[in-house]
């Protein structure tokens, strides 16, 4: 184990982090992390809700009706850089030697696209009046310049930006980024009391642009929609780095002595969906987002997941309450049945061997827990995690959101049941994050320390081990009641490379 010098500590107090976190990620490094138990895929068969034409309305009104008087927030995960929407643009800019063969090359992602069809980004009148100031009346075949001005600080800086900031959709006479139509979302369904929430994380060096951008145009929507939006930022917390391992399992060291502390990914965002006070939080990425035209459907679903919410609330709540008030073993049974029937949820072996109150406490528990209802797509081909059927290191089998990586595709039943999945997670949660007295939970304390991920990077030539902390919908909630509902592909529109804002869903 590292023996820490007083640098080290003083290196740990700045950011917050103890030596027994520190040592214990080391420890991880050595051991390594387990893969999931995966016991089955969950399908429209079992584990993934379908909800009918008739529920629709039904938990549209129960939403709506329930929520009224609540405070709804809007968590958008906002911290990640574009510059890999732009990796094969920034490959060109940077090889490009006056061959023009490369626009006969007609595959969607590739450079030419782009170029053939450059006036149909929001961003295209932005980057031609950029290009003019730097260069003259445009030239639509100077290629490199163009994008030496959408990606770099003579222009638009684009390559250099959060994903919140780019102009995503073109509209009549203006255009919005991703960050605005968060906003417009969050008006369809997030409002309650006249007010709109809306919590975006974001890194440190862009927290400034954000909030400059966001004042500048929220009193737009806010006339618009007739309501106030309260809009926050909040950055990954210091101590939720993870340290950085050598060969030999002891803190990589930096040039001048310093431990490499790297940020723990986006698991690291509990702690800031922790400190957020609210009764329903609907999380989706910073990147998934559609013009008006398509918001009906999200708009639609966003409110049926959360009608599920409430539904599953009130039940658990009663529940509670009348296990604390007039157990029985009848009781019991019945809330067996309701784990079994509609959370999908089978207790560990040894719960059949309880006395009647170590049986009363262990449903106490599972009950009074976060609750998340997922929204899942059926799976086309996307890289990515899904819902599946998980024991837990105490035998517990319930629903988790697997990622690939905690997939051990070595093992034939494993891959099997992997490879045999209907649907694909689109981060699409809306989540109840209050107990049944009206507290707070704290959500540290549902967190699967065994769940997190480590990967080969290098700094300065050398090689180091890297550590993800649980993933933020995978460990980091892996002790919540879950609910898993399918919903449309339409409600999931990613723009994982620039080319995606030419598809007919962001036009």
């Amino acid at each position: 184990m590292s023996v820490f010098t007083q640098k080290d500590l003083d290196q740990l107090a700045a950011k917050g982090i103890t030596t027994k976190k520190v040592s214990a990620q080391l420890e991880n490094f050595a051991t390594g992390f387990p893969f999931a138990d995966i016991t089955a895929p969950a399908t429209a068969a079992n584990g993934v809700l379908q909800v009918s034409e008739a529920e629709i309305k039904h938990y549209e009104s129960r939403y709506d009706a329930n929520t009224a008087d609540e405070k709804i927030v809007k968590f958008v995960p906002a911290s990640g850089a574009a510059s890999r929407m732009f990796q094969a643009v920034f490959e060109f800019m940077n090889s490009y030697s006056g061959d023009t063969s490369f626009l006969e090359n007609k595959n969607f992602a590739s450079p030419s696209t782009f170029f053939n069809l450059l006036e149909k980004f929001a961003f295209y009148e932005d980057l031609k009046t950029a290009y003019e100031k730097q260069f003259g009346s445009f030239k639509r075949a100077d290629y490199v310049n163009i994008l030496k001005t959408l990606l770099t600080e003579i222009g638009l800086n684009y390559g250099n930006l959060p994903k919140g900031l780019l102009k995503f959709h073109p509209y009549k006479g203006h255009s919005r980024t991703s960050a605005e139509e968060h906003l417009v979302e969050a008006a369809l369904y997030g409002a309650s009391q006249g007010a709109a929430n809306v919590h975006f994380t974001v890194s440190p060096e862009h927290k400034k642009a954000f909030s400059e951008h966001v004042e500048s145009v929220k009193n737009v929507y806010e006339r618009a929609f007739g309501i106030t939006l309260n809009i926050e930022f909040s950055v990954q917390k210091p101590s939720t780095d993870t340290v950085a391992g050598d060969e030999h399992n002891e803190p990589f060291r930096n040039s001048d002595g310093s431990m490499l502390f790297r940020p723990g990914g986006h698991g690291a965002l509990i702690e800031n969906l922790n400190d957020i006070d609210a009764d329903v939080i609907f999380i989706k990425n910073i990147d998934n987002i559609v013009p008006d035209r398509l918001k009906d459907t999200t708009v639609s679903y966003k409110k049926i997941i959360g009608g599920i919410l409430v539904d599953l609330r009130d039940k658990l709540f009663a529940y509670i309450k009348l296990l604390k008030s007039k157990p029985s073993a009848e009781l019991q049974a019945e809330i067996l049945n309701f784990f079994a029937e509609k959370l999908f949820y089978t207790p560990e072996a040894k719960f059949a061997s309880l006395n009647f109150e170590a049986r009363t406490a262990y449903l106490l528990q599972k009950l009074n827990r976060p609750i998340r209802v997922c929204g899942m797509v059926k799976n086309e081909g996307e890289p990515g995690g899904g819902p599946f059927f998980v024991r837990n290191s105490k035998g517990d089998i319930g629903l988790q959101i697997v990622e690939s990586s905690q997939i051990d595709f070595k093992n034939p039943a494993q891959k099997q049941l992997a490879d045999s999945a209907t649907h694909f997670n689109p981060v699409d949660l809306v989540c109840a994050v209050k107990d049944y007295t009206g507290k707070k939970f704290d959500l540290r304390n549902f967190i699967d320390e065994e769940t997190g991920f480590i990967s080969e990077k290098s700094k300065d030539g050398k090689k180091l081990k890297a550590q993800e902390l649980p993933g933020l919908w995978n460990g980091a909630m892996a002790d919540w009641n879950t609910l898993f509902v399918e919903v449309p592909i339409i409600t999931f529109n990613p723009v994982k490379i620039v080319n995606d804002l030419l598809r007919e869903q962001h036009q």
